[in-house]
Formats: structure tokens, sequence, C-alpha cells
């Protein structure tokens, strides 16, 4: 199954045509036409079967036949992250995140970032593919970037943790995390977070956790916070 996005779907209207580049694709590249049956989905839970019945490189118009309530996970993984200084690595991760099952997303600019300024549009394209490629019917959620410091001082609610290299004792992941709880990660930039922001997050109710014995890159150790989660959760 090939999956494709339209955001403004709500089952309402049994007919509704596809922005130019699902359209260009799907009638160009794909050769579909007619009667031909595709799959979409709205990124808030459901999945449309529907046909073709104007096809075109600009405005392909389909109706739907059928309809599928994909149910949401029953816990929420915030991932707050920092972004990487070689965009195409912070990209990597929203990429592997998406496939694994995350539902929210913060980037968060930290002391020791050295990349400020990020560019939502393109990193909602980004989690935008990946939805569709993982066949996935919830997008996730794509926060603006905002300090750290400000974050902080936002009421955060569940299972609250930060993974930084400070030689002290944490507890495995792993072993932190229940089931069927909302859980937010805080992950810092590649110079790690400074003794002040540390000090911050546990005075804001925040975990140490360990992520194993090895110092991992900023988006690989987002990458195993999330596989982690996602194992207890649908172990």
């Amino acid at each position: 199954m090939q999956l494709f996005y339209n955001p403004n779907i709500d089952g309402s209207s049994n007919q509704f045509s596809l922005n130019p580049e699902e359209s260009k694709h799907i009638v160009k590249v794909l050769r579909k036409t007619t009667g031909d049956q595709l799959h979409i989905t709205n990124g808030n839970g459901y999945i449309f079967t529907v046909e073709i019945i104007e096809p075109s490189e600009k405005k392909c118009k389909v109706a739907i036949v059928d309809e599928e309530k994909i149910h949401p996970a029953k816990h929420w993984l915030h991932m707050v992250v920092a972004p990487t200084k070689m965009n195409d690595r912070f990209e990597w991760f929203l990429e592997k995140a998406t496939e694994i099952g995350v539902h929210e997303i913060t980037p968060i600019l930290c002391e020791r970032s050295e990349r400020k300024v990020i560019k939502p549009e393109r990193l909602q394209k980004v989690l935008q593919s990946a939805m569709k490629q993982s066949l996935r019917a919830h997008l996730p959620k794509l926060n603006e970037a905002i300090s750290l410091e400000k974050f902080l001082s936002k009421e955060q609610n569940g299972l609250l943790f930060i993974a930084h290299c400070e030689d002290e004792e944490k507890l495995e992941l792993k072993r932190r995390v229940a089931p069927d709880k909302d859980i937010t990660v805080l992950i810092g930039p590649e110079g790690d977070f400074t003794s002040k922001e540390i000090d911050l997050a546990y005075a804001a109710g925040f975990l140490p956790i360990s992520l194993g014995t090895s110092r991992l890159r900023t988006e690989t150790a987002a990458v195993v916070a999330c596989t982690i989660i996602n194992m207890i959760n649908n172990g």
C-alpha cells in the first residue's frame, strides 16, 4: 500500500481534490487514472480509500469509498531535542522518530546549541514524508523552537526524563518507563547540557536517565530513546 496525505479530509464531503504535488506524483509518475484506488491519510488518525474520478497533474479529483479509524496509542511521547549543527542529522532524527512512533517534538535552544535557527516548513515536509512512508495515520505535532529555560518554565505532565553526559548515578531509561504513560524526554546539543541547565531540569521535575554505556550523538540518543519507549509500550 502507498499512502498519500491531505490534512483537509474530514469525511464530511465524499469528494475532494489533491494538491498539485500529490496530483503530479499520482498521475504522471504512478500513471494512475480514472477508477484507480488510492489510500490517503489526514494525519489525524484516518486512512481513506478513494477512487480517482478526474485524473489531473494539477488537481486530481477523487471520491471517498471507505474510511478506517486508526486508534491512537495509549501513551504520548514528547521528544524535546536540541537541533544539531548539521541540519540533515536533525531531519534524520525526525524521520526515524516518526517511523518508530513519536507524537510530539519540540526543538529546544540551549546554551551550547550550535544551531539557533530552524526551518519549520522543511521539517514539516520531513515528518509528512516519513508518516506516509511508514504507513502511519497520525502526523507528529511539531512545536516552534523554544529556549530550554522557557520550556522548563511551563508545566509538564507525565513521566519526565533528561539524558545528559554528566558523571552521576542514573537509571537506565528502560527501567524508568512504564507502559501507557505520557513521557517527555530531554536530549541536549552536541556539547551536552550545562550544569545549570541540568539543575533547572531537575527543579522542574525531570529525572536523569541513561541510554547505555556509549556516548551517543544527539540524534542517535533521541532515536534510541524513542525505540526503548516504543518497545515497552508495544512489547
